[in-house]
This record gives structure tokens, C-alpha cells and sequence, in this order.
């Protein structure tokens, strides 16, 4: 089972606090399932996240355009910089399967809050 206590941490920064699904991700959440999301998210991350270096970090993760995206910024698994302040995630070496299971478990429980 893992330990989602980081999210109430995440909470106490204004920034990662703004961010909240609004009704078209809701909507969008609704229409294509919650394992289909998943897919997304495990897709974003190993894309977007797990190589080890990465061309435009810090700038990779579009703050709109799908539920991932905002879960993302909220979770401070947006660039390899945030991971590496809010998940102790070192940058510089290529994400683990595990890591990569981490990340999208959390991104996963923070939507599942929202809705």
C-alpha cells in the first residue's frame, strides 16, 4: 500500500494548491475511465518524465489540456526539478519501473480526490 501523506504536504504550497480539475476533466475523466487516464499518465511520464535528460526541463508539462497535466503540477511531477525537491527523486539518471509506478499511483490518487 502506498503512502499518499505526500499530497497534505503538497497542499501548503499555494501553488500546488490552485490547481483543481474543473468539469470538462471531469467530463472527460467520465467518457474515457479512469484506466484509460492511467494509460495517459504511465504514457506522459515515460515520455515527458523518466529519460535522464531531459531538452526542456521545467518546461515539458502543459499546465491544461488534460486531467493528468493539472494532477501533475499539483503533484509536483511535473519536471525532474520538482521531483527531485517534493519526491527526492535524484535528476540525472533514467526513472526505475518503480518510480515510475510511484509517480502515476500519485497522480491517480489525486484525481480519484478531485472527483
Amino acid at each position: 500500500m502506498q503512502d499518499f501523506s505526500i499530497l497534505s504536504r503538497l497542499q501548503t504550497s499555494p501553488f500546488r494548491a490552485k490547481f483543481r480539475l474543473d468539469e470538462k476533466d471531469r467530463k472527460y475523466i467520465q467518457e474515457k475511465g479512469m484506466e484509460t487516464i492511467r494509460l495517459h499518465a504511465f504514457d506522459f511520464v515515460e515520455k515527458r518524465l523518466a529519460p535522464a535528460v531531459i531538452e526542456n526541463d521545467g518546461k515539458q508539462t502543459p499546465m491544461r489540456g488534460h486531467p493528468v497535466f493539472k494532477a501533475q503540477h499539483a503533484c509536483a511531477c511535473c519536471c525532474r526539478g520538482c521531483l527531485e525537491k517534493w519526491h527526492h527523486i535524484p535528476k540525472g539518471t533514467e526513472l526505475t519501473q518503480k518510480e515510475k509506478e510511484y509517480i502515476v499511483n500519485i497522480l491517480m490518487e489525486w484525481i480519484k480526490r478531485e472527483l
